[in-house]
């Protein structure tokens, strides 16, 4: 039984893994603040969920606009004790970087992959301690191993949050709170027709992971407390290919993956 002044925090938590974690978070009884965007969307969910969960509270913000992010973190902590956080909000685009018009949704992506994730993860860390432990899951992405021609910012906003939360992890070492980084290959959400990723290569070679079977895994690995966390046998030899493979091959395989057919 979950003590009722604890709560769990989803962002992007309208639509996708984000509307998964609640799932599963609801069925375990737990208490929810979930966070997005778009209020209609989150309190349908909500409405879905109240039946199974604790207390449910819908805050919804943008997370590009880190002063939304600040108010965002004060909001769900006013009167509650956040033990486990699910950084799950995150944003892509298809294109050239040299093409100056794909600009404004990279500097959106740069703000909610790392600015916001980072000033959750920092406020919610001194928090949890504070109140006996938590847990906080960060969705990096097989991404995160290799360079990405064609979805450049992309995969570089999710080196940072695969890098981040392995040396945060090792800070905490042997403490009450634990990070891990989830790094699911491509799964089927709503993400490839946001970033206008239809008819790239990577869809073509194989299909998506359901939501669901992602969303099961990264909770699990989050909840024993694991530091990394790669879904399925592929992705494993997709994000360890290269450590063995020149950079340059790499970024030439990525870049034809990443390309439309």
């Amino acid at each position: 039984m979950i003590p009722s002044q604890r709560w769990t925090l989803i962002t992007g938590a309208s639509l996708g893994l984000g509307a998964e974690f609640a799932r599963i978070a609801a069925a375990e009884g737990r208490n929810l603040i979930l966070t997005a965007r778009s209020i209609e969307k989150l309190n349908a969910l909500a409405d879905e969920l109240r039946a199974m969960a604790g207390d449910i509270v819908v805050i919804p913000a943008d997370l590009s606009d880190l002063r939304q992010v600040e108010t965002l973190w004060e909001k769900a902590v006013n009167g509650r004790c956040v033990d486990m956080l699910v950084n799950n909000a995150g944003l892509g685009q298809h294109g050239l970087y040299s093409d100056p018009e794909t600009w404004p949704r990279e500097l959106v992506t740069l703000n909610v992959n790392v600015t916001a994730l980072s000033y959750l993860m920092k406020q919610a860390i001194p928090h949890m301690q504070a109140a006996g432990g938590g847990r906080i899951m960060n969705l990096a992405s097989t991404a995160g191993f290799m360079p990405g021609p064609n979805m450049a910012v992309y995969h570089a906003s999710k080196a940072y949050v695969l890098s981040l939360s392995e040396a945060v992890a090792e800070e905490l070492r042997g403490t009450n709170v634990t990070v891990s980084a989830i790094c699911p290959g491509a799964t089927e959400t709503a993400f490839f027709d946001a970033a206008n990723m239809r008819g790239i290569g990577l869809l073509k070679v194989g299909n998506p992971a359901s939501a669901q079977s992602v969303a099961k895994a990264a909770w699990n690995a989050t909840l024993s407390g694991r530091r990394v966390l790669v879904t399925g046998l592929i992705n494993n030899l997709f994000a360890f290919s290269p450590r063995l493979a020149p950079r340059r091959l790499v970024s030439f395989i990525a870049g034809k993956v990443m390309a439309k057919w």
